[in-house]
């Protein structure tokens, strides 16, 4: 049974397996964890990790069993914090085991490869520099590093290409780091060799490794190259070291070390500024497939209606005057007078991305399909103007003029992450030699405003440098994660990373009221209400008297459709500064909850407060209707009729009230007024209902067609809602009977 088994391995089931015993040994749950790490230990038929996993049971039993006869051992925690982090470690192995040997992974068949590699030099175990494959290459490098330099196509180019995927590679898939990874990091950093692209692409290989294989020194390690400050480097080693710190929190409390890491480096208040930067960036990531389903369902759309006027408003064929970057153009707020919904989204777009904002994501997706990026370090790869991807623009008849200005501004723009500036390199060489040439004239431009604009950026913004490069890295792994042909084989960190605020990182660093605040009010303003009210309702306990914080508390309730507990806040808020907007929501609260008389209350107290508002009026309107009072509805849905004429949402409960009441006469001259704007489902429902009432089943029966065919309504809604009015129906002299026959004939007539 167990070959069957061996023979049919699923890579998820294992996953899933371990991730449950990590979870138990958090939680300090050994003797569960134990066994479970037995079953896996059976997979993976390894001697060695049965017998290891034996004698940590038995240390644990011996503990238990003194533990209970009140035996006193002042070293019993530093035990047990040893004897998780032994399970945790022999877990990880036995998982990494099993993976490589049956997953038949991409990772798994480069990491057989290095082995045997190292084998054939000779070299079994790696303890020191000296022992690694590649030493000699290495040292190679370090003698004429700087002393020539090179062709592309060279054999030392490819040598040291070579040279960069090896380091690469062993720094990702070496499980625990000793003391040769340790002097590797040193040399690679110190010694001067090797560029700043290349040192960023091996801190890459480390987070890697992180993720795949957890061990405290890679933390400190990631954390020191944060600490060297050297631009490019510390932004990754930061994104990396919170990425990992968030994929591994539930471990931290069981490697004291980590913990007091984060404590020494919280008391710079530099990393809390870019922590909070990069904490807030990664958030960002949860946005990326919203926006890429707004830009593909909305935006793209809408301007593709709008072409043909935008290609002659646009003078397309001349689509760079020399005063285009000062912005003179008298003709666009004119030409988007028409689609003004699309002007205000192209706006929203704009601001996205000054923020940020991952907005190329979808337009990129489809461009990574390149030879180049079938290469993992790829991925990771920072852009810059001499990387030989670049070179083939030079053999390009129309692009060879202008590569070096070309190359530059992809280099310095800000709103495009590496990834995607290779895939545009790439894509370059395959257009229309028109589009070339326009591509050209659109990157001379976007260089000389570049200059301009990052001198006077960095003057008002001492950090944008920092928040430039780490928006850029975050969104180059989110695309790894995303896009990569590899990605099975990666768990994904941005899944769900909504929730840093509940990490030990957080805790540990951002424990301050304005970090809180800031986290807090982001939460908010993105609508990510659970984890804003998660923060809030932690403030309100330091907070107790202020007004505005219940408030905010109230609304995440509300949004969350929880109206007892939006209710009790608004009160709250309410009791300790009396507003018009919080009496309304307290009224808003107690509709919902079918308290109608006190919602009426609390809106009549706020038509005193503000007089003659058009919404408190309406409101109003509707708790008399809820509490069919019909007369005293109308009376308030005619001071908005009279004072809004424009409004014609207004009209739907006016003509409903009549209906009710049976006056038929004045609800079909409301109703005929409706009918000359777009009707929805419900609309055709209730002119249908009209229609009956007076008599004339066959127009109502158009209605009703009506509504499922022109206003979409699923057939079940629709039956739903005809039975809910069917009371009204009744009270209006309509024959209960006739009922169930009006809605056969209807779906007769739908499915003839």
């Amino acid at each position: 049974m167990l070959s069957l088994y061996i023979n049919n391995m699923d890579s998820n089931k294992i996953i899933k397996k371990h991730n449950h015993i990590t979870d138990l040994i958090s939680r300090k749950q050994v003797r569960q964890s134990i066994n479970l790490i037995k079953e896996l230990i059976e997979i993976s038929k390894n001697g060695d990790h049965r017998q290891q996993l034996e004698n940590i049971e038995n240390t644990y039993k011996n503990m238990v069993k003194y533990t209970i006869e009140g035996v006193h051992d002042p070293e019993r925690h530093k035990v047990l914090t040893r004897m998780l982090q032994s399970l945790l470690e022999l877990a990880d192995r036995v998982k990494q085991e099993i993976l490589a040997r049956y997953s038949g992974w991409h990772t798994y068949w480069l990491k057989e490869n290095s082995l045997k590699e190292q084998s054939l030099a000779g070299i079994s175990i790696i303890e020191t520099i000296d022992d690694l494959a590649f030493k000699e290459e290495l040292d190679a490098w370090l003698r004429q590093a700087g002393t020539v330099s090179p062709d592309p196509e060279s054999e030392h180019a490819r040598k040291h290409r070579q040279l960069v995927d090896n380091i690469f590679n062993h720094l990702w898939l070496t499980d625990k780091y000793g003391e040769a990874e340790t002097e590797l990091i040193k040399l690679i950093i110190r010694s001067g060799k090797f560029e700043w692209h290349e040192q960023s692409l091996f801190v890459s290989a480390i987070t890697l490794s992180s993720l795949r294989f957890w061990e405290s020194e890679k933390i400190q390690i990631l954390a020191s190259l944060y600490r060297d400050k050297t631009e490019q480097i510390s932004e990754r080693a930061l994104a990396g070291l919170l990425l990992v710190l968030y994929y591994y929190d539930k471990r931290i409390q069981i490697y004291p070390e980590v913990k007091e890491l984060l404590v020494e480096l919280s008391e710079d208040s530099n990393f809390r500024e870019h922590l909070k930067i990069t904490i807030l960036q990664i958030i960002r990531s949860g946005e990326t497939e919203k926006i890429s389903k707004k830009l593909h369902d909305e935006i793209l759309p809408r301007v593709a209606e709008l072409r043909p006027r935008l290609e002659d408003k646009l003078d397309l064929d001349n689509l760079l005057p020399e005063d285009l970057m000062e912005g003179k153009n008298p003709d666009w707020s004119d030409m988007f007078k028409e689609s003004e919904d699309l002007y205000k989204t192209m706006e929203e777009f704009s601001r996205l991305q000054m923020e940020g904002a991952d907005v190329y994501m979808s337009a990129f997706a489809n461009l990574k399909n390149f030879d180049f990026f079938r290469k993992i370090l790829n991925w990771f790869m920072p852009f810059y103007p001499d990387h030989e991807a670049i070179d083939v623009l030079y053999r390009d008849e129309v692009l060879a003029a202008g590569t070096n200005e070309l190359a530059e501004a992809l280099y310095k723009t800000p709103f495009i992450c590496n990834s995607d500036k290779y895939s545009l390199v790439l894509n370059l060489q395959h257009l229309p030699a028109s589009q070339k040439e326009m591509m050209l004239k659109v990157f001379r431009l976007e260089l000389e405003g570049l200059e301009q604009m990052r001198d006077e950026e960095i003057d008002i913004d001492p950090t944008k440098g920092f928040k430039t490069n780490v928006t850029q890295y975050l969104q180059d792994l989110y695309r790894f994660f995303k896009l990569s042909p590899y990605k099975k084989e990666f768990d994904d960190v941005f899944r769900g990373t909504l929730d840093f605020h509940r990490t030990t990182l957080f805790r540990t660093v951002l424990r301050d009221n304005e970090s809180i605040t800031t986290f807090a009010d982001y939460y908010f303003g993105k609508d990510f209400y659970n984890e804003a009210l998660d923060l809030y309702t932690e403030m309100l306990k330091d907070n107790p008297d202020e007004a505005q914080l219940y408030e905010k508390t109230g609304y995440c309730y509300q949004q969350l459709a929880e109206y007892e507990k939006a209710l009790e806040m608004y009160s709250r808020a309410e009791m300790l500064d009396r507003k018009i907007w919080t009496l309304k929501k307290i009224g808003f609260c107690n509709r919902r909850l079918g308290k109608h008389g006190e919602a009426l209350k609390n809106y009549l107290a706020a038509e005193k407060m503000d007089p003659g508002n058009m919404h408190t009026l309406a409101m109003i309107g509707h708790c008399y209707l809820d509490m069919e009072d019909f007369d005293s509805a109308l009376k308030f849905y005619f001071k908005v009729e009279y004072n809004d004429p424009d409004n014609t949402r207004i009209l739907k409960p006016i003509a409903w009230c009549y209906l009710v009441q049976g006056k038929y006469g004045q609800s079909k001259k409301y109703f005929d007024k409706i009918s000359k704007g777009k009707m929805n489902g419900h609309d055709y429902i209730n002119a249908g209902h009209l229609a009956l009432c007076m008599g004339d089943r066959m127009r109502a029966i158009d209605y009703y067609r009506r509504s499922i065919i022109e206003g979409k309504m699923d057939k079940s809604d629709f039956l739903e809602i005809f039975n809910d009015d069917a009371a009204m129906l009744i009270t209006n002299n309509i024959d209960p009977d006739d009922l169930p026959i009006i809605t056969d004939y209807l779906f007769f007539d739908l499915e003839d």
